[in-house]
């Protein structure tokens, strides 16, 4: 099997993995032992797909359609095996195997859905809908009991990335106010959060794709354990090269987060904050990896916040 993984996962790879990291050298292998071991026919590489995996569209030796998705460990396969499996296709695509041996390889077997057909694709009143109805059945208790999966909380993950915010802060003064704020304000909502739910954790428009058993579908969690405004707060922002591009962009956001939390009961001043947070972490990462253009769009979308 010739595998060529896409430019898109290529150069993002590059930008994000740790010195020595090998993950992409060995992935055309890793696809022809996952492929066979599951007596898998490939039909085609998902192109552009995602930054953090390869996506395989397949067929099972019976000629069902499904997809094979391998990521690397520092993307936590482990975990998006234990939230789908907790999901159980209820809001997101079903789990068609992914045991410990499977993670281990960073081999998922999913359910195919229409991959070129995203909420995004709707127009924008309609897609911010689909993708909140979505969102809600995703936030579900998370799994309890000995033997359950521990997933990372919302406090850990911004942990990180609040020091990794600090330290590029110190080399780039211009966005230095805006991690200041960025960083007040998630001191204030870790200090009274007030829900603990299983969280998709990367939810945007483009991760709900149409389906044959439910019409919309979510896909690719980084899942996280924490209150709902953290999971809604990445939506508030999709379009957001839109959104920069004309003047009343700041009055639509601030509707928009309006009209999000009204509909998914949702305080409106910590989706507000967790914005903030998740726009100027977004920002400062892309600088620091050398987008600058999706660093400009995410911090002075940050500003009206």
């Amino acid at each position: 099997m010739a595998l060529e993984p896409p430019r898109r996962l290529v150069r993002a790879s590059r930008e994000t993995a740790p010195p020595g990291d090998d993950w992409l050298a060995g992935l055309p292998e890793a696809a022809e032992r996952a492929v066979a071991g599951r007596e898998l026919t490939v039909d085609r590489v998902q192109v552009p797909g995602g930054r953090s995996s390869l996506v395989l569209l397949v067929r099972r030796a019976d000629g069902s359609p499904a997809v094979l998705k391998l990521a690397p460990a520092r993307a936590r396969p482990e975990s998006e095996r234990a939230a789908l499996a907790h999901w159980g296709g209820l809001g997101a695509v079903q789990l068609l195997d992914g045991g410990p041996e499977d993670v281990a390889e960073g081999a998922l077997l999913l359910e195919r859905l229409h991959p070129d057909v995203s909420v995004r694709s709707l127009p924008e009143a309609k897609a911010l809908l689909e993708a909140a109805g979505t969102l809600r059945r995703l936030w579900v208790d998370p799994p309890a009991g000995e033997g359950a999966h521990r997933f990372e909380t919302v406090a850990e993950r911004t942990g990180r990335q609040a020091e990794a915010m600090a330290a590029s802060a110190l080399t780039d003064p211009d966005s230095a106010p805006l991690v200041d704020a960025a960083l007040a304000v998630r001191e204030e909502l870790l200090a009274g959060a007030p829900d603990h739910r299983l969280l998709h954790g990367t939810f945007r428009q483009s991760k709900v794709l149409g389906g044959e058993r439910l019409p919309w579908l979510a896909v690719g969690p980084d899942p996280v354990v924490g209150e709902s405004a953290f999971d809604l707060a990445r939506l508030v922002r999709d379009r957001v090269e839109d959104l920069i591009a004309v003047p009343s962009g700041a009055a639509v956001t601030r509707r928009r987060i309006k009209r999000l939390a009204e509909s998914l009961e949702v305080d409106q001043e910590r989706l507000r904050g967790w914005t903030l947070f998740r726009a100027v972490e977004s920002g400062v990462r892309a600088r620091r990896v050398g987008r600058e253009q999706d660093a400009e769009l995410l911090l002075e979308f940050a500003t009206w916040l």
